[in-house]
C-alpha cells in the first residue's frame, strides 16, 4: 500500500521559527519592553530590566504580569511600542522558505503570541504571507482585553505555553490534533503542544526536547527531517 502523510494540517510559530533569532529581534524586543516600563508605567530605568525578567518568570509575559499586578495596560499601546519599534528592516524576503512552503499542500496556519499587526508585517517582509490561510495571535486568544468594560481581574492574559492558549488555537483552526504538526522554537511551547495531543517539531535545536517528535536546526531543513509531510495521499479503489 502507498504511504501517505500523517498530517493534514501544519501550525507554525512565527518569531524565531520562520526567521532566525540571529537577526536580533529578541534583544530589541527586550529593550522595547524596558522602554515601555519606563515611559508608560513610570518605573526607574535602572530597575526596568530586572522587573521585565521577574514578570516573565512569574506570569509568562510582561504584559500579563503588569495586568495581574493591577496595571491597566492597553494591549494595543503595549504592542505599538514593544513590536512597533522593532528594526523590521532586518527581515528580508526568504525565497527558499517560500518555495518550500508552496510545495506543502496541507493547511498551513500561524500561531503566535504576537499581535496581528506584527505577524502580518513580518510575514509580508518574509514574502510568505499568502502561504498561510489563517493567523492565530494575541487578539485571538484575548478578545476580552479589547472590551472597554472588561475588568483586569476577570480576564488574565492568555498566551502560549498555557494549555488554554493551545485549546483556543485548536478550536479556532478547527484542526484535529492527532493529524496536526506544530512547529515552535520554544521548548515550553513544544511540551504544552504535546500535552494537548499535537505532533511537535522543535526549531533551532539539533536534538529533540521534552515533548518534541522532531528537531530542526532551521525551518529550511523541513523536507530532510520530516519527508512524510510530502507522502502521497492514499489511492481510493472503486
Amino acid at each position: 500500500m502507498d504511504s501517505y502523510s500523517p498530517f493534514d494540517s501544519l501550525i507554525f510559530d512565527l518569531d524565531d521559527t520562520l526567521y532566525s533569532s540571529s537577526i536580533g529581534f529578541g534583544d530589541a524586543t527586550k529593550r522595547n519592553i524596558d522602554d515601555f516600563l519606563v515611559e508608560k508605567c513610570g518605573f526607574e530605568p535602572r530597575k526596568a530590566s530586572a522587573l521585565r525578567v521577574q514578570l516573565f518568570k512569574s506570569y509568562g509575559s510582561t504584559l500579563a504580569g503588569l495586568r495581574a499586578l493591577g496595571y491597566d495596560v492597553d494591549a494595543d499601546e503595549y504592542h505599538s511600542i514593544v513590536h512597533g519599534r522593532l528594526p523590521y528592516h532586518l527581515i528580508n524576503p526568504d525565497q527558499q522558505l517560500r518555495d518550500l512552503l508552496l510545495t506543502i499542500t496541507q493547511r498551513k496556519i500561524i500561531f503566535t503570541n504576537s499581535d496581528r499587526a506584527h505577524a502580518i508585517k513580518a510575514l509580508n517582509l518574509l514574502g510568505i504571507a499568502d502561504c498561510f490561510e489563517q493567523i492565530i495571535c494575541f487578539e485571538t486568544m484575548n478578545p476580552n482585553l479589547f472590551n472597554s468594560k472588561s475588568k483586569l481581574e476577570d480576564f488574565p492574559v492568555v498566551l502560549k505555553p498555557s494549555l488554554e492558549a493551545f485549546n483556543i488555537a485548536i478550536d479556532a483552526a478547527q484542526v484535529d490534533p492527532t493529524t496536526t504538526l506544530f512547529f515552535d522554537d520554544n521548548v515550553g511551547n513544544i511540551a504544552a503542544a504535546k500535552a494537548v495531543g499535537l505532533h511537535t517539531a522543535v526549531v533551532g535545536k539539533t536534538m529533540v526536547t521534552n515533548g518534541a517528535d522532531y528537531a530542526l536546526e532551521k525551518i529550511h531543513d523541513l523536507s530532510q527531517v520530516i519527508p512524510e509531510i510530502w507522502s502521497a495521499k492514499p489511492h481510493l479503489t472503486v
